[in-house]
């Protein structure tokens, strides 16, 4: 098995998933375009050689054609999948250039430690799907250029790059329909979601707890082309950690500013997010804004509990000492909202693997809040539906074991013609039940602005 790489005609990049239009299970890893010092590439791909799915204890794996089912834990057989098609880091060109890419739901974190299942499973989507990509196109932000690259397993994997070759040289952009509703409708009323935060208050003041993140879905109705919905959904609220995924009967779109794992050749990395403030409606109020984030007591208590946390799921697999936070309370700012972010770094022990780091810190803190069990445990009694791919994660595992994956935060699922998408808060003990909702709804303004400008379209 040879790898290859060659640089391809280039086109809009935002296109390119429209040239695999009807293909079998196309991706698109989305690095927004403007953040270059956190995603220089996107990444795109069809036609994988394997799939697998989790859930409910059991494995669909297909391969050749052939589906089969494996009872099995899914993270031993994450690791075993993973080892078989195992190559060396020899003439590495790009972070990502063949692997695996796919979804972790968040109530994966059941099958790691033992947690009440009392939610409603009313989405019935897979814990875990992933696919592996022998064949990917790459788009270069820095050096404006389109690549495509991967690894040879055979005569599939030659076909697949001289499609992409061939389709780009009679690409023509086309413009779908697609249809999306007027209104949004929750899973919460307004005095239920401040209830629950009151609820989540006793924990706090009994001591159960010192944060947790809680959250509302909203649904509209959908129909048409979801790939569309997406170019819009990005375009006006750009992020780092952006995805699409088409399963075919279900999809995900994603435009997540977080950062859940980042391996480089044993380097890890996670990058939490606490703190959030609306941007302004001129430059001054935005500094403003931004200075009162910084300046706020009450996020720089949550935001720390968080990096707490995040030092302690790393310090499981790294090694002794090794644990740093490079970047603290720094605040990065995007088309909606300003966030206090975080980086917390490790060298991984040689005894784990990249499978390890996951299990070891999966789902991640800053979606669920500390202590990281108990949290969970209060989510699953004050969530009346499962999240499912929301504050689960998406991203890339590289054949060479370099993993990307983003915490998937500002994520909708089109599936049974409606849309859906849910956005949370991290509540303690001087939250305030209507600001909290408020503040969800401030998150949400990057979907609620796309609903508006579909509407005047």
């Amino acid at each position: 098995m040879s790898y290859f790489c060659k640089e391809v005609e280039n086109i809009p990049v935002e296109d390119i998933i429209e040239i695999l239009r009807g293909k079998n299970l196309p991706f698109y890893l989305d690095s927004g375009a403007y953040f270059k010092h956190l995603g220089r590439y996107s990444y795109f791909g069809f036609e994988p050689l394997i799939t697998f799915k989790f859930k409910n204890n059991r494995i669909v794996f297909m391969e050749n054609g052939i589906e089969r089912y494996i009872n099995e834990a899914p993270f031993k057989f994450f690791k075993r999948i993973i080892d078989r098609f195992r190559v060396k880091r020899k003439g590495k060109k790009f972070p990502f250039q063949g692997g695996f890419v796919g979804y972790l739901s968040y109530e994966l974190g059941k099958y790691i430690e033992k947690l009440p299942d009392s939610r409603v499973d009313d989405y019935n989507l897979p814990e875990i799907y992933f696919a592996l990509y022998d064949v990917i196109y790459i788009y270069d932000f820095v050096e404006k250029k389109f690549f495509v690259a991967g690894y040879n397993f055979g005569e599939n994997s030659e076909k697949k790059a001289k499609f992409f070759e061939d389709a780009l040289k009679k690409y023509e952009a086309i413009t779908p329909k697609f249809q999306i509703g007027k209104t949004l409708q929750s899973n919460f009323k307004k005095k239920d979601y401040e209830n629950i935060i009151k609820i989540a208050k006793e924990y706090i003041f009994s001591g159960d707890i010192y944060q947790v993140n809680l959250s509302q879905r909203f649904h509209t109705d959908f129909s048409g082309d979801t790939y569309s919905f997406y170019k819009i959904f990005r375009k006006l609220s750009p992020a780092p950690f952006g995805a699409f995924l088409d399963y075919g009967d279900f999809q995900i779109l994603s435009n997540s500013p977080e950062r859940y794992l980042l391996i480089k050749n044993r380097y890890i990395e996670t990058r939490p997010i606490k703190g959030t403030r609306k941007r302004g409606r001129d430059l001054e109020e935005d500094n403003i804004l931004k200075k009162e984030l910084l300046s706020s007591e009450k996020d720089k208590a949550e935001h720390l509990m968080i990096v707490d946390l995040e030092r302690n799921d790393l310090g499981r697999i790294a090694k002794f000492n090794s644990v740093k936070v490079t970047e603290f309370e720094i605040v990065e700012t995007y088309a909606n909202v300003h966030h206090m972010v975080s980086t917390v770094a490790a060298e991984i022990g040689s005894k784990f693997h990249i499978i390890d780091c996951i299990k070891n810190s999966y789902p991640g803190g800053s979606i669920t809040g500390a202590p990281k069990i108990r949290s969970m445990e209060i989510i699953d009694e004050l969530e009346p539906t499962y999240r499912s791919v929301y504050t689960g994660s998406i991203g890339y595992i590289g054949l060479d074991g370099d993993i990307d994956l983003n915490i998937a935060i500002r994520t909708a699922i089109v599936k049974d013609e409606k849309v859906f998408f849910q956005v949370g808060g991290g509540i303690v003990a001087d939250s305030n039940p209507e600001e909290e909702y408020i503040e969800t709804i401030v998150k949400a303004e990057s979907f609620t602005k796309t609903l508006k400008e579909l509407s005047n379209g």
